[in-house]
């Protein structure tokens, strides 16, 4: 797409419109407007108990904006039950422009020296914008989410847009809005300025957990 930089692709976010390609291989982006998105309430976030237990036990390293590019990189290869992916090197520099811009970020997941999943996605305002996850361990992208909710919470976001619901989010609180009602808490949303540091940098899990529920 010509012209189509890191600011219109902000400008997109605001007006409730995110980009997509056809697959890894080709090179142009669509925009989408879906008549329905999903989105995770961020006081009603799902947690089973081995996730928890999981989070709690600090079963991988996590961290914050240490790896973007790695983690874009993540999302974008095929996975089981996921033989193609909507990210293409164009929204890769897009993404990773974003991020150098402080726009984009990623949670990782580590063992060891290996990363082993995570997730990224768009701050503007108080909105978060979900992108993509990818795990290559057990829970790996559940538990970056767990650490991404926290952050969120505790620096006063009031959106996290899933763009669609799968099983898999749904089992963690996702919730599918028209967009009529997207828009309304997009255009509240936008109003205020959160702050996705808001957290310290290595946060454990049952810091984490503790700051989704308020219990210890």
């Amino acid at each position: 797409m010509r012209g189509f930089g890191p600011q219109e692709l902000l400008n997109c976010y605001a007006r409730g419109v995110f980009p997509m390609a056809e697959g890894r291989d080709d090179p142009r982006i669509y925009l989408l407007d879906p008549d329905e998105r999903g989105i995770i309430p961020l006081d009603d976030f799902h947690a089973s108990r081995s996730l928890r237990k999981a989070v709690r036990q600090d079963l991988y390293r996590v961290t914050v904006n240490q790896a973007f590019e790695a983690v874009v990189e993540g999302c974008a290869k095929p996975a089981p039950g996921r033989e193609e992916t909507w990210i293409n090197e164009a929204i890769i520099r897009l993404y990773s422009s974003l991020h150098e811009a402080g726009y984009a970020h990623s949670v990782e997941c580590w063992s060891g020296a290996d990363l082993v999943g995570g997730l990224y996605g768009v701050s503007l305002g108080a909105a978060f914008f979900g992108e993509s996850m990818f795990s290559r361990r057990r829970d790996a992208s559940k538990i970056a989410l767990v650490h991404l909710i926290a952050r969120l919470r505790a620096g006063g976001y009031s959106l996290l847009d899933t763009q669609f619901t799968t099983e898999h989010l749904e089992s963690l609180g996702a919730i599918t809005i028209p967009r009529s009602a997207y828009r309304e808490r997009l255009a509240d949303a936008l109003i205020f300025e959160a702050d996705f540091d808001a957290l310290p940098e290595n946060v454990s899990g049952r810091q984490a957990l503790q700051s989704i529920t308020q219990t210890s």
